[in-house]
């Protein structure tokens, strides 16, 4: 089964008590966080104090994107806000490595993402340390966009690239994830599903995460 990881960039801001009652009340494993600076990418979401309050809101994973520049600054804020993984972009990284590491030295799970254009070959040096690789299946910065039909290829060509280097980590994909491509993505290989307004625009939110679950 795969892990639903509802972007709570979708959700309403002004019942945001509410949402995370919604959520939690689902099978959805995960929080799914977007931290956006208006640098990196050309919009502004939320920061700590939200991710915090959200962390007194559920027991669940909150998983926190952060589509910053310089990273590496924030490490320690985000542990003691309470995330359990923390996912920096690799165009955004200058010391990948170094970053891993001091995610990881502050108890969370490191993750890297990978914008649209980006090759998934420059993971190889750095794959076994990693717990997870976020695909951007749209470009970031915004809900709501196109899925990009050549992820798939991207998810197949990193399950290979995980399996021959003895690598544990997940695949994550975020961005345009639908009941219509969701199996078509965990056949490829992903573990974890991001998905924005598919859950938080359904009728029946609860419903749209279990079958999402089940793909």
């Amino acid at each position: 089964m795969a892990i639903v990881a509802p972007s709570f960039l979708s959700a309403n801001f002004l019942q945001l008590q509410e949402e995370c009652d919604k959520i939690n009340a689902s099978e959805a494993e995960w929080y799914h966080l977007d931290v956006m600076d208006g640098s990196f990418v050309p919009n502004i979401s939320f920061g700590i104090p939200v991710i915090a309050a959200l962390r007194k809101a559920t027991k669940k994973v909150l998983d926190v994107h952060l589509m910053i520049v310089e990273p590496e600054k924030y490490i320690t804020a985000f542990a003691d806000a309470g995330a359990n993984v923390l996912t920096v972009h690799l165009e955004a990284s200058v010391h990948l490595h170094r970053i891993i590491q001091q995610i990881k030295q502050h108890g969370m799970k490191a993750g890297v993402a990978l914008n649209p254009h980006t090759s998934v070959s420059l993971l190889q040096d750095v794959i076994v340390d990693l717990d997870l690789v976020c695909l951007m299946s749209v470009n970031p910065g915004f809900g709501g966009q196109k899925f990009i039909e050549r992820t798939y290829q991207k998810v197949r060509d990193l399950k290979a690239m995980i399996i021959d280097s003895g690598s544990h980590c997940l695949i994550e994909i975020d961005g345009g994830v639908t009941l219509g491509n969701a199996k078509k993505l965990t056949d490829a290989g992903a573990d974890v599903l991001v998905a924005g307004n598919t859950v938080f625009a359904s009728q029946d939110p609860l419903e749209t995460i279990r079958l999402l679950r089940l793909a």
